[in-house]
């Protein structure tokens, strides 16, 4: 079976794809609203290039130097306690298998608003609650007909293959988003609330920053550069040798740090221009929005139309790179053809889904309960709070103490001087996985 590489265009479209998803499109904008908008973008901006960058280019290191899946990649590289390494390699698939289950089911809401911006929009926030609560707790059927549609979409892009699925799709969509966004960018110039918008974001008021704000910084800057679940490392290992991988990785960062703020700053334009409060917490996209669309009539809805296509563009390449890993695995491992190891791992995703959906149905999901949380909310825990960093530590430790330092000198040589090369090289040794274990102590034991 010949092995496919990604283009250099088509490496940083898929991996800035992988990138933005719902973190930055979705998360990052309600974030940036509770945490006092402009200084929180700069401290999220910084740690992204501090933290973000070095881990990115560890994970990097690991599936460039391996040419394999997250498994293998830690087995092969791994001088000794290979069978451990290769365990570790395992838990940072199953953690993006379990996060694409739930992932899933809201690129399925997405579909649905596109659907409902067709339609009058909500006038006001408690009708806008009470059609998405209505959705999610009672419209079973509704939910698994967008949920199927969402993962249908996905498998068909993944069962083309890295140059005919992944890279097409990303070279596709990536640049539908920009345009989208920047479409609505230029709207949003003609609103009043456009200024505000802008000052929120982007002019700092530093008395907002508290040390909470640094650990929401660094937890969204890891969530949203989808580190510590083998998504670097599965893409790394076909990206060709022509790739310069710094430069490539650098991209990548500017380009989901950019769709973040022009995301953010439509958002908040329609968030002042009507009045409403920033800090709406997750609603915002979902329940706040759609009501700020609803006043401007016809142009609202086209509008919101625009909106969560763009937002549905973002969260599918998200969602195909959580479910390639496990896939690319299959394959290798146990040397099946693609259709055959996609239909085994989207089977599972599909049937953790389907209680995903019912853990939010009215008299099912509350019978069900782990930890106080309901089968989606613990995954999302679970996933998001303890799997995912305990990946990142993992895999900054791994480059630091296990793959030998003058192999990844070789790797690093053709593309940055000696200087930056030992920054990189303490920062993924020292800094990173004391910063990711800071964050995991903090969202688990205080908050």
């Amino acid at each position: 079976m010949a092995k496919e590489y990604f283009s250099k265009l088509g490496y940083v479209l898929a991996v800035a794809g992988s990138a933005v998803g719902l973190g930055s499109a979705w998360k990052f904008p309600y974030i940036v609203g509770e945490n006092g908008g402009s200084a929180f973008v700069l401290l999220y901006v910084f740690i992204c290039f501090l933290i973000g960058v070095p881990v990115f280019l560890g994970e990097l290191s690991i599936g460039k130097l391996s040419e394999s899946d997250s498994v293998n990649s830690f087995r092969k590289l791994a001088p000794k306690n290979k069978k451990i390494w290769g365990y570790f390699g395992m838990l940072t698939m199953i953690t993006a298998a379990i996060i694409a289950s739930y992932y899933i089911v809201i690129v399925g809401w997405v579909l649905k608003y596109i659907y409902i911006s067709f339609l009058t929009l909500p006038s006001d926030i408690e009708s806008s609650k009470t059609l998405f609560m209505d959705f999610i707790t009672t419209d079973i059927y509704g939910q698994i007909f967008f949920f199927i549609l969402a993962f249908l979409i996905c498998i068909v892009i993944l069962s083309k293959g890295v140059k005919s699925g992944i890279e097409k799709i990303s070279f596709w969509m990536m640049p539908g988003l920009f345009i989208t966004l920047l479409a609505m960018l230029a709207y949003s110039f003609t609103m009043d609330g456009f200024v505000d918008s802008a000052k929120f974001l982007l002019i700092p008021d530093f008395s907002k920053i508290t040390l909470n704000s640094l650990f929401l910084a660094l937890g969204l800057a890891f969530f949203t550069m989808s580190l510590g679940m083998s998504i670097i490392i599965t893409y790394s290992a076909s990206l060709s040798n022509e790739t310069n991988f710094v430069t490539s990785t650098i991209s990548i960062v500017a380009i989901n740090i950019l769709l973040a703020i022009m995301m953010g700053l439509i958002i908040f334009t329609f968030v002042f221009e009507f009045g409403g409060e920033p800090s709406q917490g997750p609603g915002l996209v979902f329940i706040s929005l759609p009501t700020l669309f609803s006043k401007l009539g016809i142009v609202g809805n086209a509008l919101a139309v625009l909106f969560f296509i763009s937002l549905s563009f973002a969260a599918i390449t998200s969602a195909i790179s959580l479910i390639e890993p496990f896939v690319f695995f299959m394959i290798r491992e146990f040397k099946i053809q693609r259709q055959k190891a996609l239909f085994i791992v989207s089977l599972a995703i599909f049937i953790i889904g389907v209680f995903c959906i019912l853990s939010y149905i009215k008299d099912v999901g509350d019978s069900i309960l782990f930890f106080g949380k309901n089968f989606f909310d613990f995954l999302d825990y679970v996933a998001s709070n303890i799997l995912s960093p305990i990946g990142g530590i993992g895999g900054a430790v791994f480059v630091g103490y296990i793959i030998k330092k003058e192999a990844l000198q070789t790797l690093f040589a053709p593309y940055t001087t000696k200087l930056v090369f030992n920054i990189w090289y303490f920062i993924i040794k020292f800094v990173a996985p004391i910063s990711i274990l800071a964050i995991m102590i903090n969202i688990i034991f205080f908050n």
